[in-house]
Parts: C-alpha cells; sequence; structure tokens
C-alpha cells in the first residue's frame, strides 16, 4: 500500500532581505536543543520517578522506558517525518512536529500513571521525528556551501551533542525545584514559541511529487521497535526467554525486509542511494555506534552520581556542566578546522578522546570523587564528541541531491536516536546481568560473615542489617556501571577506528559539494 501525492507546495518567499539567516538559524537552534535534551532531561528525574508510587516504574528494566520510549519512537520515524518534509513541505512539517512537541510534553507533566508518561514519551518522539530532520535539512538548502553552512552546521551539531548535557543540568534543577513533572512543563513555552516564530523566519521548501513509502515505514518502526524491545526485555529476564528472542528475530527479519523493500520501489523512505555513498555509509554507521556509548554513559552516570554518591539532583546536574562547554569549545575548533583538515583526522581523533573518557569511568567507586574521578573524563570525552559530531554532520549530509535532504538529514538524525535507544537497552542487559552475579557473590560473603558472627554469639541489630544491604547494593551497582562503560568505551572504539579506516572524503569537497543553496537574507 502507498500514499500517492502529486501536490507541489507554493512557497511565498519575500523579498530577498526580508528573512535573516540569524534569526531563522536560532529558531532551528532553539528546537534542535530541545528535542535532543529532552532524550537525557528525564535522566536525573528517575530516581525520583521510581519513588514515586503512583508511575508503577519499581524495576530498572521499566524505569528505562521513560528514556527508551522517547528515543525509540524517534529514531524508528525520523525516516518517515524526513519523507513527508521532502513530500509536503519542510517548514510545515517541522511546525506541526514542534506543536505536536510541546502538547506531549504537556500530556506528560499531567501523566497521573507509569503508562500514561511511557505514551506521553512516545507521543514526544513523534513530533520530534517530524522536526528534527526538517530542521536540518533546511539549514542544508538554505545556506551556500563554505563557511557559511560550516558555521550553520556547527551550531546544529553543537545543540545536538551539548543538549544531552544541558538536558540532564535543566533536568536536575527543575526535578529538585518544582518537581520532576517540570521537566515536561519546561517544553510547552519553548515550544509555543518556536511553532509561532518559525513561519515568520523560515521559507518553506519546495515540495516534491512522490510517494509515501507506508511499506518501508512500517517495517523499519517495527523492525526496530522489536530489536529495542527484545533487547530491553533480556536485560529484566534472560537471552533465552521467549519474550528476549522472538521480538529480536522478528526485528532483525523486518529489517531485512525494509531494506528489499526499499530496493524496489519507485519512491523509496530511504534511498538506498544515500547509504550506499562511502562516505554517509561510514558517517551513519559511526554516528549510530558513538550514539550508543554517548546516551548509556547519560543514563548510567546519572543514576550512579545520586544513588551510589548521594548526590542531589541539582548537584548531578551541575555535574555535567563541564560537558557541555567541551561541546562548545570542541565546536568551535572543529569549526575552524574542517575546512583545512580531512574530517577522518578530525573526527577520528575525536573519537579516540571519547573511548579515553569513557575508559575513566570503569574506575569508579562507591569512594570516588568528583575532581580527580569524574570531571577530567567528562572534560576530554566532551571534547572528543564536538569532534566528532561537526566533521559527521558535514559528512552525511554533504552532496545530497535536493529531494534526498530529508532522506539524508533523518538518517543521520536517526542513526544517533536508533543508536541511544540500543545502547542504553544493551548496556542496561549488561548492567543487570553484571549486577544480579556480583550481587550473589557479595550476598553470600555477607552471610557467611553474619553467620560466623552469631556463632561468636555477636547478632547483629536490624540497623546493621539494613546498612550492611545498602552497601552492597552500592557496591553492585558501581561494579555493574563499570562493565557498562567498558562495553560503551569498546563500542566508541569501533565508531573511530572505522572513521579512520573508511571516511576517505577530503575537506576541499565538502567545500564544493555541489549543493544548491538558496542564500536568503
Amino acid at each position: 500500500m502507498s500514499v500517492t501525492t502529486q501536490k507541489s507546495v507554493e512557497t511565498t518567499e519575500p523579498p530577498p532581505g526580508t528573512r535573516h539567516l540569524g534569526i531563522a538559524l536560532i529558531v532551528i537552534a532553539f528546537a534542535q536543543l530541545m528535542i535532543v535534551l529532552d532524550a537525557t532531561i528525564v535522566n536525573i528525574a528517575l530516581p525520583r520517578i521510581q519513588r514515586d508510587a503512583s508511575q508503577h516504574l519499581s524495576q530498572a528494566d521499566q524505569v528505562q522506558w521513560v528514556v527508551t520510549a522517547y528515543a525509540l519512537a524517534l529514531g524508528s520515524l525520523l525516516l518517515l517525518g524526513g519523507r513527508l518534509g521532502d513530500l509536503f513541505g519542510r517548514r510545515k512539517m517541522f511546525v506541526l512536529g514542534v506543536g505536536i512537541f510541546s502538547i506531549a510534553s504537556l500530556l506528560g507533566g499531567l501523566a497521573p500513571t507509569g503508562t500514561l508518561l511511557i505514551s506521553a514519551r512516545v507521543l514526544q518522539g513523534v513530533g520530534a521525528a517530524l522536526a528534527q530532520p526538517a530542521a536540518l535539512a533546511l539549514i542544508n538548502t538554505t545556506f551556500p556551501v563554505g563557511k557559511q553552512r560550516n558555521r550553520a552546521m556547527a551550531v546544529y551539531a553543537a545543540m545536538s551533542g551539548m543538549g544531552a548535557a544541558v538536558g540532564l543540568i535543566l533536568g536536575g534543577f527543575l526535578t529538585q525545584a518544582l518537581g520532576w513533572e517540570w521537566t515536561f512543563f519546561i517544553n510547552v513555552p519553548i515550544g509555543l514559541a518556536v511553532a509561532i516564530a518559525a513561519p515568520r523566519v523560515l521559507v518553506e521548501s519546495e515540495g516534491h511529487d512522490g510517494r509515501l513509502d507506508i511499506p518501508g515505514a512500517v517495517t523499519a518502526t517495527a523492525g526496530l521497535f522489536g530489536i529495542v524491545y527484545g533487547l530491553s526485555h533480556a536485560g529484566g529476564h534472560s537471552w533465552g526467554d521467549a519474550l528476549s528472542l522472538v521480538p529480536l528475530g522478528l526485528g532483525l527479519a523486518l529489517l531485512v525486509v525494509f531494506v528489499i523493500v526499499e530496493s524496489r520501489v519507485q519512491h523509496p523512505l530511504l534511498p538506498l542511494r544515500i547509504v550506499a555513498d562511502r562516505t554517509r555509509g561510514v558517517s551513519l554507521f559511526a554516528m549510530l555506534i558513538v550514539g550508543a556509548g554517548m546516551f548509556a554513559m547519560f543514563f548510567f552516570l546519572g543514576l550512579f552520581l545520586q544513588q551510589v554518591l548521594g548526590y542531589s539532583p541539582i548537584k548531578s546536574g551541575l555535574a555535567f556542566l563541564p560537558f557541555s562547554a567541551g561541546i562548545v569549545v570542541a565546536a568551535g575548533i572543529a569549526t575552524n578546522v574542517v575546512a583545512r583538515i580531512d574530517p577522518r583526522w578530525i573526527a577520528g581523533f575525536g573519537g579516540l578522546l571519547a573511548t579515553f573518557g569513557m575508559w575513566g569511568f570503569t574506575h569508579l567507586s562507591v569512594d570516588s570523587g568528583y575532581w580527580s574521578h569524574l570531571f577530567p573524563y567528562i572534560v576530554i570525552m566532551a571534547l572528543g564528541m564536538g569532534l566528532v559530531f561537526i566533521p559527521l554532520t558535514l559528512t552525511a549530509t554533504a552532496g545530497v541531491r535536493g529531494d534526498d535532504a530529508g532522506a539524508a538529514a533523518s538518517a543521520l538524525n536517526t542513526m544517533q536516536q536508533v543508536g541511544g535507544a540500543v545502547g542504553i537497552a544493551a548496556l542496561t542487559t549488561v548492567f543487570t546481568h553484571a549486577a544480579t552475579a556480583h550481587g550473589k557473590v557479595l550476598g553470600a560473603a555477607a552471610e557467611a560473615k553474619a553467620k560466623a558472627a552469631a556463632a561468636a554469639g555477636h547478632t547483629p541489630t536490624s540497623a546493621q542489617v539494613a546498612a550492611g544491604k545498602h552497601q552492597i547494593a552500592l557496591h553492585v551497582q558501581a561494579y555493574a556501571s563499570s562493565h557498562v562503560y567498558w562495553v560503551a568505551a569498546g563500542m566508541i572504539l569501533i565508531g573511530a577506528l572505522s572513521l579512520f579506516a573508511f571516511l576517505t572524503v577530503s575537506h576541499e569537497h565538502l567545500q564544493t559539494d555541489g549543493n544548491a543553496a538558496a542564500h536568503v537574507g
């Protein structure tokens, strides 16, 4: 089944000079920041949400769905959102998406149960999936190739990297000062302001005749959901459980069907020529695997700070402030050198820095201090991520045809969001199994010690027993978290090595990629 559109969007552009690129970029940047920070803004609020009995989210594999539901909905629908922008107009989809996102944020803050909260997160993902690819495509087709587009892409990429850290900081302040509900309410006024301003400062793109690839949308969305659900279920149960294996198998099979469908339909959701291009293919793969490691770091480190080190939500949020600063610094450096140095060296070196930063987290324990064990590696990882994001944003969208701009932009964002969803799901499985195994070891040792004490006539008080169990829980969480960071570091390292080996596009090509950009204002 397919839906056909023969509609060509009429553009009513004002005379040149009445629309300013700077204001347009601010609107796009705020939308991107809002969408990206929402992937992490609830992370700091998770312990508060988990303690709220009315939310019915008592287990780790349930709580993670507050984060994963958004990333999964966004990641699995980005391709569809990009295609809708290509067909019906990118500004129109941008405004519609921001509006849906704002309404969903209001519903999330008002949600009385865990099920409704997760449903609101899914609806947020739907809105973001319409707005995000349109935002990037509007930059790519508005700013001329060269310095102006590089700067615009740098701002966009900085929002992508910095937004995750800003979400943690803002989430900490809002959760402690006003309640976790305000991590949702804060989006409403921002979203409404962006939706109102967008038609006044953004020029509508020209629509293209074509078909909406319904089979591709269904197989891609269902396939990604199956994989993430299977990984998530394995974390709380076992890999041999039918509810782990069956969704994983079906998800992989549906993604194979998706590729077959895309190779045969006349108007594919994701034209295979986009990913078949070596430069874009490598860029997308690196964004997938690096995104998985980065979002998992935010998720588990946010929990570690509060549950092991005893940080308040505000203090936990502020702990990530250096990450935002590091991203901004690295974005500035990458913007200045990307016109003179090939992207493989910039992004590859950034990947190595990020790997080293993640490795540093593997040494965290219940006795770790912020300035000695956290701060250095947060800064190093931020600098690395900034050096990765800027070049990859350029290489993943360089040289695409005008009617593929939305699909290319959505493919890049899809890799980052799907990487985050899959990464959190997979690494939650790693965490759960490591915690279970280490908990049994420490529990058996504590039981043997208690028996020896009882035999010697020293029966511990209930307070001592409770304190002992609490210490075991802290050590278990620290131990399991270190396993997560080892795996995440390995993932980012693979991404860095793939960039060194296969990202061969030159910096000269990025400055003259042939994209005709309409410079407005």
